[in-house]
């Protein structure tokens, strides 16, 4: 494997938990009342440093959708996922944007976000 050229952000900054590999800037958030299994989420106008996994249905709290698992570049661990396709029109607005899990990720202030498991508006029907 070649060696791996990440994106250096500066401002408020989101970055991987494990390896602190910057992801997204505060600045690109676009709605922070995402859920996922492990708690909260936020919805992210751009993120840098992830690689796409494979294109899947998902069936959501909001309904069908076409995602991608996204992975930090860094050390490969899911960081959240990316919205490709929404079927209903109202979701749309989800398309292209990549939501990143609170508990898989730093803060600005390089904190780390610990909750319990609970579900949400966007979490994966079980």
């Amino acid at each position: 494997m070649g060696r791996v050229f990440a994106v250096t952000l500066e401002g408020k900054i989101y970055s991987c938990k494990h390896c602190g590999t910057h992801l997204a800037l505060g600045d690109d958030i676009f709605s922070k009342s995402f859920r996922c299994r492990h708690g909260k989420a936020y919805l992210f106008n751009q993120v840098v440093n992830v690689t796409l996994g494979e294109k899947e249905e998902r069936l959501m709290m909001t309904g069908s959708h076409v995602v991608a698992d996204i992975f930090c570049v860094q050390c490969g661990s899911i960081v959240g996922w990316k919205y490709e396709i929404a079927h209903e029109k109202g979701q749309k607005y989800k398309e292209g944007k990549s939501v990143l899990e609170r508990f898989k990720i730093c803060g600005p202030d390089g904190s780390n976000y610990y909750e319990a498991n609970v579900g949400g508006s966007d979490t994966d029907e079980i």
